[in-house]
């Protein structure tokens, strides 16, 4: 085979690094944008926030002014505004965009005088303390610290007292807890089990409810039958097997009723308030409101980061052509940044004002009136691909008198009806649970009652379909919405 060139032209698409930086700012939610602004103004000496943003200010974009108002804000000093008519002179055609992330000066007027949150103590230091305040000797405060290292974050024991025994012989460990015996770990258990929160320290649920009932006061009515079904029946309790239990225990319905209450007011997680819980802030990107009738939404100027090249840096580079070329990128860089903060925030008002107008019942209504939609369907109002859709949607927040929900909210697949409509599956939940609210809790309505409930308002969904729905929306069966 001999040897040759040859000639061939095609075609492939590539992405450029703007449109790479545009697509993964469009993806990232108000919080990790952030984020990612402070990694490029720390790494970015030409891009800097801007302070004092006046909504009465007018805004310089490529060099016209343009009226207040547009979430972009310049300087509004004359010679800034005269400068930002040449093209080549970036400096002028500043981008401010407003952040709701200050760097609070201590001791200044700007500093964040909030109270600030105490850190919660753990449950085994809290249980500790109470213990030190116990006339304990050296041996029992040892063997009540060996119990405290088997509590897992639910504050139950996660070993039986027989594997912590064997575990402690079998280490044959030179402590003061040799020749430990099963009764020293009893009377501990038993020690532990007293303290505050109650009900920690158990073996099962059923132990933890019947520590939290024997604290109780002694003359409160149907305790004893309470204690009973907590330590023997809990599970026909659960079901709701109400005719069984009156059949056991030879009571009538008042009473398996008070002790059901009784049961009820019980904690079966009692050290859920030292499990430490992370805070989650969202940051509404858009709000809507209603106007002379019309439901509007606009952009939330707390959400918007302000920025803009840096004046001197970028004065210095257009008087002297012969600084390092790697200003110059930077340079570049902070005007591609600033450009493609603005154009993400210009596509989620785009489809968010979509969503608007094709929800605009479910503003006036509630769930109820959710209508179907689907991404394509923005996607061709707005002129985009569905993936950039997904992309605006996804982690983006809207903050309306209903509250605040996520863009993919208003999105949901479409049932069919008799009329030969669509109702979205979200109208059908909240149907759902508006029928389960309303019902006899004696007499609760059963999946295919549901069904066909929803079939005689002309909505045809299975039984199944309804399961699948009240299971989504965590709503038990029927049998177990049982009461007295």
């Amino acid at each position: 085979m001999k040897n040759g060139l040859q000639l061939k032209l095609s075609q492939h698409l590539a992405l450029t690094p703007q449109l790479q930086q545009s697509i993964r700012l469009l993806q990232l939610s108000t919080l990790e944008l952030n984020q990612e602004l402070e990694s490029f103004l720390m790494e970015n000496p030409l891009l800097e926030r801007t302070e004092g943003w006046n909504e009465d200010t007018p805004i310089a974009v490529g060099g016209v002014l343009q009226p207040p108002n547009t979430g972009l804000t310049s300087p509004t000093d004359q010679d800034s505004a005269e400068q930002s008519s040449e093209n080549e002179h970036w400096t002028s055609a500043d981008i401010d965009f407003s952040d709701p992330s200050v760097n609070w000066k201590e001791g200044g007027e700007d500093y964040d005088y909030s109270p600030q949150i105490a850190a919660t103590p753990s449950l085994i230091d809290h249980l500790i303390s109470q213990l030190r305040l116990s006339n304990l000797s050296e041996r029992d405060y040892a063997i009540c610290a060996l119990l405290l290292s088997h509590l897992d974050e639910e504050g139950y024991l996660s070993a039986s007292l027989e594997e912590i025994l064997d575990q402690e012989i079998n280490a044959a460990n030179e402590t003061e807890l040799q020749e430990l015996e099963i009764e020293e770990l009893q009377i501990a258990l038993k020690m532990l089990q007293s303290l505050e929160p109650i009900g920690v320290a158990a073996r099962s649920l059923s132990e933890c409810l019947c520590i939290q009932l024997n604290a109780l006061p002694e003359q409160q009515q149907t305790r004893k039958l309470a204690i009973t079904i907590a330590r023997s029946h809990l599970q026909l309790l659960a079901n709701h097997d109400f005719p069984r239990l009156k059949k056991i225990l030879g009571c009538q319905d008042e009473a398996l009723k008070a002790a059901q209450l009784l049961i009820g007011q019980c904690n079966p997680h009692p050290a859920a308030d030292f499990i430490p819980s992370e805070a989650r802030y969202v940051i509404p990107d858009v709000i809507v409101r209603k106007n002379r009738n019309q439901w509007t939404a606009s952009l939330n100027p707390d959400a918007i980061p302000k920025l803009r090249v840096h004046r001197v840096y970028a004065d210095m580079l257009n008087k002297d052509r012969g600084h390092s070329g790697h200003l110059s990128a930077q340079l570049q860089e902070a005007r591609w940044l600033i450009k493609n903060v603005q154009q993400r925030f210009d596509t989620i008002l785009r489809v968010s004002e979509a969503i608007v107008e094709r929800q605009r019942h479910f503003f006036e209504h509630g769930e109820v009136a959710m209508r179907p939609l689907v991404l394509r369907e923005i996607a061709d109002t707005v002129g985009m691909h569905e993936s950039t859709v997904s992309r605006v949607t996804t982690q983006k927040y809207m903050l309306t008198p209903r509250g605040i929900f996520e863009l993919k909210y208003f999105f949901s697949s479409h049932v069919g009806t008799d009329s030969g409509g669509a109702a979205s599956s979200t109208a059908i939940r909240a149907l759902i649970k508006q029928l389960i609210s309303a019902e006899d809790c004696r007499k609760p309505l059963s999946d295919s009652r549901l069904s066909d409930i929803l079939a005689q308002q002309g909505i045809v969904v299975a039984r199944r379909t309804v399961a699948k729905y009240r299971e989504a929306m965590q709503i038990h069966p029927a049998s177990q919405r049982k009461s007295l």
